[in-house]
């Protein structure tokens, strides 16, 4: 696993008291992520028994933190925590208003968190519904998010496109649009945000991750996402060698029938 990797070992059933941290000079956690809400949201998880140890980190933002997590001492699980210090507000707003499933009226920063955290479970669970490959979700709880673990059964987790890159470009990006044109045709989703560093390469297959910020095709900006969208997976092929156009892209989607 990569040397940035975050390596904690949080015992949940002693975090009534205090959390316990394996070494606290190896660990690059910011210490704003474990505020007493969250240390109290991941005790309550493990009460329900979803959750037991966190061992090690997947990924690290500015707005979330996703960590390893271990259920019975033998099921991974993702972890992703979004920290309430860092995360951009004005961004979540944008995103959320607009949206018919929510309705976010308070000026709590918290609460915002909460629905931002809500929508990422509810996109999850339209797109696996719709059998579109993207983790499984678990749970939501205020600013936690429990998913399934995309890797291997060592607990080594998938990487991004970004750092894997595929063995055969041109047969992965037919399959980033099949998967592609499910998420939208199907789960009525636009993604969003969708570049190498959202795609994992699992095992030769495109996994569609980080859909926080993914809209209803009735949104107001869902077709500017969409087109932005787009115009990233073309730089993405052709970073690859992938030999496709912007036309071809939204040829193989069904682009035009999508706002019918």
């Amino acid at each position: 696993m990569d040397s940035k990797i975050i390596k904690a070992d949080f015992k949940l059933e002693k975090m009534e008291s205090a959390k316990r941290i394996k070494d606290n000079n190896e660990l690059k956690i910011g210490s704003e992520i474990f505020d007493k809400q969250t240390l109290q949201t991941l005790y309550k998880l493990s009460k329900q028994s979803y959750l037991d140890i966190l061992n090690g980190a997947i990924s690290t933002g500015k707005e979330a933190n996703v960590l390893i997590g271990l259920k019975d001492n033998s099921t991974f699980v993702a972890v992703k925590i979004y920290r309430i210090s860092t995360s951009d507000f004005r961004k979540m707003r944008y995103y959320i208003q607009g949206d018919p499933r929510f309705n976010v009226k308070s000026h709590s920063k918290r609460q915002l968190i909460n629905a931002w955290v809500n929508k990422e479970f509810r996109n999850l669970n339209r797109a696996h519904e719709n059998e579109v490959s993207v983790p499984k979700p678990i749970t939501a709880t205020n600013n936690i998010l429990l998913l399934e673990f995309i890797g291997d059964t060592d607990g080594n987790p998938a990487q991004p496109v970004r750092n894997q890159k595929p063995e055969d470009p041109d047969n992965f990006a037919d399959k980033v649009l099949f998967e592609l044109k499910k998420f939208i045709h199907d789960a009525k989703l636009i993604h969003g945000d969708l570049s190498s560093f959202n795609i994992l390469n699992h095992e030769e297959y495109p996994v569609i991750i980080d859909v926080s910020q993914s809209v209803v095709l009735d949104h107001p900006i869902a077709c500017e996402l969409l087109d932005r969208d787009i115009l990233n997976l073309h730089k993405e092929f052709n970073k690859m060698k992938v030999k496709i156009s912007v036309d071809e892209i939204k040829e193989r989607i069904n682009y035009y029938e999508i706002f019918k």
